[in-house]
């Protein structure tokens, strides 16, 4: 029986370490960098935390214990490989469809951008000159870590304090090293520089609104030469979840996440709030947004259709034609019809844009159909420029599919006394459609989505009359956008998110229907 030695053992537990771990150095060098960004990850979900970003704090925290897990752990060795991976992709992907989601069901919106804490504290930061309130004289001060402060003095009583930003006033006889000049305004004092007078203007531009004291009474800089003593304007109430202005004694009470009066008026900024699926119930009842919408969903439906129809038979066209060996110079075509493929479409609709109108005067036609004036024409045009960008691509994978087509089915076909017609109707037709049947659906969905051409255009223009922010071209993505990012009385995230996800739902439910009927295609070509 043959005994370890302990001399063994030892060898064998440190070359496991060295196999499972490196180096020394490496393994320190790991766990160093390791705590490094777990650190920032909690650090910042913190900050978040405070914020009242909740949703954002909750995706860090989780982030920095799904890493601190991957990377600790023996067990996980393998998924390590494809963490970073996975990270980037909830950070990136699964949250932005989450919050998505979440936004649909608020009323995230202008106005109410901002989470309520942030809102509360934003509030609350606001100020007031009280009556009688006495204008100070005031000298520019700036400390050695390059904050600023000033040095207040009334005139009325003569009494002089350092005032400094979330600070009670310090008053001069407590303020160390302090040596005053005749006019009582201070030559040096102990932590700060005073600045000179032609430096005023800047400090006021760079210190416009800020505080100097705390917010229950501090002052602020008016002009160059005066202050005035402020107090704190609005203190929140959380047992009324409410706004009380102190100057007033006005009370504003929390309505979906704006703090209003009886009278109407109210504070800002105010904060999203949930408030169920009254964003669909909008889409569906306000007569502002139910034509509008009905009218760009079937727009929507109408243009993708006929976007994928028009560059499918163009391409399949030339492809058919290029497909044919006795063509002259048939690869310097080829390229040429390619060539719009490989111009980015900024740049091509730009130019189509540009052609448009004057195109017809240029070859003595006086009938301009208004390309971007008229709902029917602008269409028209739009899905003109869009078969010229599209064409290619169609022409592309067409041609591909032609050639992997076995010749000896075309040649069976003659024999059995077939024409070119039936062939393609019966042979060429059904085999292409089973091969680029995926890509047709793909084409669907990016053109259900070809937000830059609609804008491009004309901003998906020209407008809807009564439909605030809708166009006659405008798509659901487009229109969503406006929603989010165009209004010009604010952006309604809330609704621009439930729009969202009724594309989603369309798409989804349009590429599983194509799908299937790929999948019947599948079993066509069986018999063909």
């Amino acid at each position: 029986m043959a005994v370890k030695t302990a001399g063994e053992t030892g060898g064998r537990k440190a070359s496991r370490f060295s196999e499972e771990g490196g180096s020394t150095l490496g393994l320190i060098l790991k766990y160093v960098f390791l705590a490094l960004v777990v650190g920032f990850l909690t650090f910042s979900g913190w900050q978040l935390l405070q914020d009242g970003s909740y949703p954002f704090a909750a995706t860090f925290f989780i982030t920095a214990l799904f890493i601190t897990l991957v990377y600790v752990r023996r067990t996980t060795v393998p998924l390590r490989w494809i963490a970073p991976g996975l990270i980037f992709l909830i950070l990136f992907q699964i949250y932005p469809v989450v919050f998505t989601v979440y936004t649909a069901f608020t009323n995230y919106s202008t106005g109410r951008n901002v989470e309520k804490q942030v809102a509360i504290k934003s509030i609350e930061n606001q100020t007031y000159v009280p009556e009688g309130a006495p204008t100070l004289n005031w000298t520019p001060l700036q400390a050695d870590d390059g904050t600023a402060a000033i040095w207040v003095i009334d005139p009325a009583t003569g009494e002089a304090h350092l005032a400094i930003p979330d600070q009670e006033w310090i008053p001069a006889a407590d303020v160390p090293g302090l040596v005053l000049g005749p006019d009582g305004v201070p030559t040096s004092l102990d932590g700060y520089t005073v600045q000179a007078n032609n430096q005023r203007f800047l400090f006021v531009s760079a210190n416009q609104g800020v505080t100097f004291g705390t917010e229950e009474a501090g002052a602020q800089v008016t002009s160059s030469v005066e202050a005035r003593e402020t107090k704190q304007k609005y203190v929140y109430d959380p047992a009324q979840d409410a706004m009380v202005d102190q100057q007033t004694g006005k009370v504003y009470v929390n309505q979906e996440g704006v703090f209003t009066a009886d009278d109407g008026s109210i504070v800002t900024p105010g904060f999203p709030v949930v408030v169920g699926v009254s964003n669909f119930t909008k889409i569906l009842t306000d007569p502002n947004f139910r034509g509008p919408f009905a009218r760009i969903f079937i727009w929507t439906f109408v243009w993708a259709v006929l976007s994928v129809l028009e560059t499918f038979v163009l391409g399949m066209f030339l492809a058919l034609t290029m497909n044919s060996p006795n063509i002259p110079m048939q690869r310097l075509l080829r390229v040429l019809l390619i060539l719009p493929y490989a111009i980015p479409p900024f740049i091509t609709v730009k130019v189509w844009v540009g052609l448009l109108n004057p195109i017809l005067g240029m070859i003595g036609s006086q009938w301009n159909p208004g390309w971007f004036t008229s709902p029917f024409w602008s269409k028209v045009g739009i899905l003109m420029v869009n078969l010229w960008l599209g064409y290619p691509y169609m022409f592309l994978i067409i041609l591909g599919a032609l050639q992997s087509i076995p010749q000896d089915m075309y040649e069976a076909a003659k024999v059995d006394g077939a024409g070119p017609l039936y062939q393609f109707r019966r042979l060429t037709l059904p085999l292409l459609l089973v091969s680029i049947g995926p890509l047709l659906i793909g084409s669907f969905a990016f053109n259900f989505n070809n937000f830059a051409i609609i804008d491009l255009y004309n901003q998906g223009g020209p407008p809807m009359p009564g439909a605030g922010v809708a166009g006659f071209t405008d798509i659901l993505i487009s229109y969503t956008y406006k929603i989010a990012f165009g209004g010009t009385r604010g952006n309604d995230y809330g609704l621009a998110a439930a729009v969202s996800i009724i594309i989603f739902i369309i798409v989804g439910a349009v590429t599983i229907f194509n799908f299937r009927y790929t999948g019947q295609l599948e079993e066509v070509s069986e018999n063909v």
